[in-house]
């Protein structure tokens, strides 16, 4: 599911590859709660900008959000290295809702495909309905690639069973040290077929990084707790995080975690200090 490829920064790391080939950084760009603030379009937008020269080409965005227009006008003129991401809301999600929630997300975003449209969180509407549109959406040369946000691997078990399920290419879930449920199930399901996790929320809203022990890895490594935190996540095959970083400086903090290896020592500390599940747990998030 990784494959080398070295970017035009002459720095080489490890890429999530979907289905298609389409490769992104393993650490991509989220977007929540960006472009709402007019004193801060500025910066968010260099933020962005800068991510994409560095590598991180996932860009994570949602018609939940508000802010898919502040998103395209950004990257209009670097579409082609953008691997955009955005989803439908679940109230939308039924077959026609899920078609017309798609093409009003093309339409604010200033582009005529999403590389990658999720369903945001398992909704009342059949899951069937949604598949259907997604598949149809894929037809269409409407998004590229289609998948899934917050569901369990029951859902996903359940989206396996309906024709072209076997056809979803992503699920993004909350995954950070202090939520680690899906190690024991959701993370190993996927990783067996080849399904890209993608980690939101990966610092814990920023809860983590005044944690000691992360502190005291990343003075080891000559690192900051966000990239310890980050380098954790990422070590995993296949699976990619997604932080939010305002500035340009947060933007590169975070970029530098692709070259951090942590050692086993580094991994027995944070296993003490945050204990991987040994049992089912409820799958947390939305």
């Amino acid at each position: 599911m990784k494959s080398m490829i070295g970017i035009d920064k002459c720095i080489y790391m490890e890429h999530i590859t979907f289905s298609n080939g389409d490769k992104v950084c393993p650490i991509g760009q989220g977007t929540w709660n960006m472009g709402r603030n007019p004193l801060c379009e500025k910066s968010e937008a260099n933020a962005l900008l800068t991510g994409i020269d560095l590598g991180m080409n996932m860009i994570d965005t949602a018609e939940m959000y508000g802010n898919e227009k502040f998103i395209g006008k950004v990257i209009k003129s670097c579409r082609d290295k953008v691997f955009l991401v955005s989803k439908v809301h679940p109230d939308n999600a039924d077959y026609q809702g899920t078609i017309k929630a798609c093409e009003e997300s093309l339409r604010r975003l200033g582009t005529d495909a999403i590389d990658l449209y999720l369903l945001h969180w398992r909704s009342k509407y059949p899951i069937s309905e949604t598949v259907e549109a997604m598949c149809r959406l894929q037809r269409d040369g409407k998004i590229r690639l289609w998948g899934v946000s917050n569901l369990d691997v029951d859902d996903m078990e359940l989206i396996d069973d309906i024709p072209n399920g076997c056809s979803c290419d992503a699920n993004q879930v909350l995954y950070n040290l202090q939520e680690r449920g899906v190690e024991y199930d959701l993370i190993p399901y996927a990783q067996q077929r080849d399904i890209p996790v993608i980690a939101y929320s990966p610092v814990g809203e920023g809860k983590l990084l005044r944690h000691l022990v992360l502190r005291t890895i990343a003075e080891k490594h000559n690192a900051t707790p966000a990239q310890i935190a980050l380098s954790w996540i990422i070590r995993n095959p296949g699976v990619m995080a997604i932080p939010k970083a305002g500035s340009a400086e947060h933007v590169k903090e975070n970029f530098g975690s692709v070259s951090i290896t942590l050692d086993a020592e580094d991994m027995e500390l944070l296993d003490i200090s945050f204990p991987a599940p040994q049992h089912k747990i409820q799958l947390a998030g939305w």
